[in-house]
C-alpha cells in the first residue's frame, strides 16, 4: 500500500512539474521576440531614472506627462545622430559616385610611413599606391574582394536597421517602465527576496540598479564621449565618411579597444591631404581622445558602489564577449551579485574586533 501511494504521488508530482515546465517554455516562446527590447528597456529605464525624476519635478509631479516627454526627447536624441551619420555616408557616397562617373575621382598617394604599420602596412601601401595611380585598373583587379565586401556591408546595414528599430522599441518600453518605476522596484525586490532568501531583497535590488548605472556611465558613457570627440575632430578636418568612422570608434570603445585603431588610419589620410600644422594638431588631438578613457573611466565606473571597479569592468567585458553589447550590463550585474553573495558567505561568523 505504501509503495502504491508513493508511486501515485511521484507520478502526480512528475505530471505537475512537466506541465509547469511546458507552461514556462510556452510562455517564454511567446515573449522571446520581445526579450531583447525588454532587457534594453529595463536597462535604459534604470540608467535614466535619476534624470526622469528631475523632469517629473519640473512638470509638477505629473508622472504620465513626464514619461511622454522623456520618450519623445530620448527618441529625438537617438534619431538625430543616426540621421546625421546616415546623411554623411549618403553625401560621401554620392560625391564619390559622381566623381568616379566623371573620371575626376583621385586618391592621394600614400605616405611612405604607411609601410611601417604593423601587419597590414606593406599590403595597404601597395593597394593604396596602385589605386592612386590607376583607380579603374585597381577596381578591376580587386573586383571579387570588393563585391564580397559590398555584400557584407549591405547585410550589416540591414542588420543595423533592424537594431535601430529594436532600440526605438526599447526606448518606448523604458518610457512605460519609468512611469511605473515604484511598482517595478517592488516587484524586483520580491524576486530577489525569493531567490536569495534575504528579507525584502532590497540590498541586491539596489546593487543591480547601481551596477546598471555604473556600466552605463563608465562604459557606454565614456565610449559615447570618445566617439563624439573623434567625430568633431574629423568633421573639422573634413574627413570623408566621418560618420562611419565615428560609429566604428563607438563600437571599438564599447569593446574596450582604443579609438586610435581607427584614428591612426584617419591621421595617415589627413597627413596626406592637409598641411603639416593642422595635421599635427589633429594627430595630437586624436591621441588625447584615445587616451581619455584612462581619465574618464575611474570617474564614472563603479562610482557609489562597494563592489570593486575591477569586478564591474571584468563582468562588463566578459559579458560582452559572451552576449554582445547587452552582455555589458548582464555580465556586470551577474558578476557583481556573485561577488557580493560570495563575500557574504565568506564573512559569515567573522566578527572582527575593532581596536580600542
Amino acid at each position: 500500500m505504501e509503495t502504491s501511494e508513493f508511486t501515485k504521488n511521484t507520478i502526480e508530482a512528475a505530471l505537475r512539474l512537466g506541465l509547469l515546465l511546458l507552461l514556462a517554455f510556452w510562455c517564454f516562446s511567446i515573449i522571446s521576440p520581445f526579450v531583447l527590447p525588454l532587457l534594453w528597456g529595463v536597462i535604459i529605464a534604470v540608467a535614466i531614472y535619476p534624470m526622469f525624476t528631475r523632469l517629473k519635478a519640473a512638470m509638477g509631479g505629473r508622472n504620465r506627462l513626464a514619461s511622454i516627454v522623456y520618450t519623445l526627447i530620448a527618441l529625438a536624441l537617438i534619431m538625430t545622430p543616426i540621421i546625421m551619420v546616415s546623411n554623411s555616408m549618403i553625401d560621401t557616397s554620392a560625391v564619390i559616385s559622381e566623381r568616379y562617373a566623371a573620371g575626376t575621382l583621385k586618391i592621394p598617394p600614400p605616405d611612405d610611413s604607411v609601410k611601417d604599420w604593423p601587419v597590414i602596412g606593406e599590403k595597404l601601401h601597395v593597394f593604396w599606391a596602385r589605386a592612386s595611380g590607376n583607380l579603374e585598373e585597381t577596381l578591376t583587379i580587386y573586383k571579387p574582394q570588393l563585391e564580397a565586401t559590398g555584400k557584407y556591408l549591405v547585410s550589416a546595414a540591414a542588420g543595423l536597421g533592424v537594431g535601430i528599430l529594436m532600440f526605438v522599441l526599447s526606448i518606448i518600453i523604458s518610457g512605460v517602465l519609468v512611469a511605473n518605476a515604484e511598482a517595478a522596484y517592488r516587484l524586483t525586490r520580491k524576486i530577489f527576496s525569493r531567490l536569495t532568501n534575504i528579507e525584502d531583497g532590497k540590498e541586491y535590488t539596489d546593487l543591480a540598479k547601481a551596477t546598471i548605472r555604473s556600466v552605463a556611465q563608465g562604459v557606454l558613457g565614456v565610449a559615447a564621449i570618445q566617439a563624439v570627440l573623434a567625430a568633431l575632430g574629423m568633421m573639422v578636418m573634413d574627413v570623408p565618411a566621418w560618420g562611419l568612422w565615428s560609429m566604428i570608434i563607438l563600437v571599438l570603445a564599447i569593446a574596450q579597444l582604443p579609438p586610435i585603431l581607427v584614428l591612426g588610419f584617419v591621421m595617415a589620410y589627413v597627413f596626406s591631404v592637409a598641411d603639416t600644422t593642422p595635421a599635427v594638431i589633429f594627430a595630437v588631438y586624436s591621441f588625447v581622445v584615445s587616451a581619455s578613457d584612462g581619465l574618464l573611466k575611474p570617474l564614472f565606473l563603479g562610482r557609489g558602489m562597494s563592489t570593486p571597479m575591477l569586478v564591474i569592468l571584468l563582468g562588463a567585458i566578459g559579458g560582452m564577449m559572451m552576449s554582445g553589447i547587452i552582455g555589458l550590463f548582464v555580465g556586470a550585474i551577474v558578476l557583481a551579485l556573485g561577488y557580493e553573495i560570495f563575500m557574504k558567505w565568506l564573512n559569515v561568523g567573522d566578527e572582527t574586533v575593532e581596536p580600542t
